[in-house]
């Protein structure tokens, strides 16, 4: 089981890769609150989905966000590392998505 400091950091790098492409903002026009609970450590992280990037990421649940994901520590790093594919994840129950239909198929995008 991975810690939530390595969650943390896979959220962060997840953030960096978004940010480092210059297309994605172009490729996806969402402006949505985000949050991350990850299952086995009973942690959450939250922040803004902004312009194809994740803004002000911080720990601590966010009730109220528009997207809702809910992943296991050693999936959250192998979706991170590129070992585990998001959509197979999604299909399979160990990334669940709370989201808008429309914003579903944004996010798609990104990921």
């Amino acid at each position: 089981m991975a810690t939530a400091e390595q969650c943390r950091q896979a959220l962060n790098q997840i953030a960096a890769k978004l940010s480092a492409d210059p297309e994605a903002a172009g490729r996806v026009n969402l402006d949505r609150s985000l949050a991350c609970r990850v299952r086995d450590l009973d942690v959450a992280f939250h922040g803004q989905l902004r312009g194809g990037r994740i803004d002000d990421l911080t720990e601590g649940d966010d009730p109220k966000a528009q997207i809702r994901l809910e992943v296991g520590s050693d999936d959250l790093l192998a979706l991170v590392a590129g070992q585990l594919h998001f959509a197979s994840a999604w299909a399979s129950g160990r990334v669940s998505v709370k989201a808008s239909f429309g914003d579903l198929l944004k996010l798609r995008k990104l990921l």
